[in-house]
Parts: structure tokens; C-alpha cells; sequence
């Protein structure tokens, strides 16, 4: 804590959330991950490859040409699933 303030140091707010940061849940864990950001920059984020992933948003699957229009809101739940080949 700053002695001035009495707010954490580390620029995470008194609820511990990063400012510009929402909350979410993804794959059953609370993340914290910036706002306004839409499918493909929470991928990118995530450092997660956008090609061979399926995703589920609030129990709904979320279909691939709709990623772009869709932005992430506090609360959303998701599952990101890798899909994998082989035989």
C-alpha cells in the first residue's frame, strides 16, 4: 500500500481488478483480461491460436464468423476447447 493513497502499489485496485481490466470466466477459472476487446484479441491475449479452437460462450457455441462482432463482456463465461487431429 502507498502511504498517501492506501491503495495497492502494484496499480490493481482495492477489489485487486488491473484498471482497464474486466473479469471473466474461462474454461471454469476467473481471468482478468481487457476491455473492449472482441474474440480474436482475447485469443491473441490468451496466446492462443485462433485456427483449430471451437468456443463456447454462456453455454452457447459461438460460431467462427461471428468472433469479430463479438465483444467480451465482464462475467462472460467461456470454454475454449484445442481441437486435435490424428488417428
Amino acid at each position: 500500500m502507498t502511504a498517501d493513497t492506501n491503495r495497492p502499489a502494484t496499480g490493481a485496485s482495492a477489489s485487486g481488478q488491473t484498471p482497464g481490466a474486466i473479469e471473466i470466466i474461462l474454461n471454469g477459472e476467473v481471468k482478468q483480461v481487457p476491455s473492449g476487446i472482441d474474440i480474436p484479441r482475447l485469443l491473441d491475449h490468451l496466446g492462443v491460436r485462433a485456427d483449430r479452437v471451437a468456443i463456447e460462450r454462456n453455454l452457447a457455441i459461438l460460431p467462427r464468423d461471428r468472433w469479430a462482432g463479438t465483444l467480451v463482456a465482464p462475467g462472460d463465461r467461456y470454454a475454449i476447447v484445442h481441437l486435435v487431429g490424428g488417428g
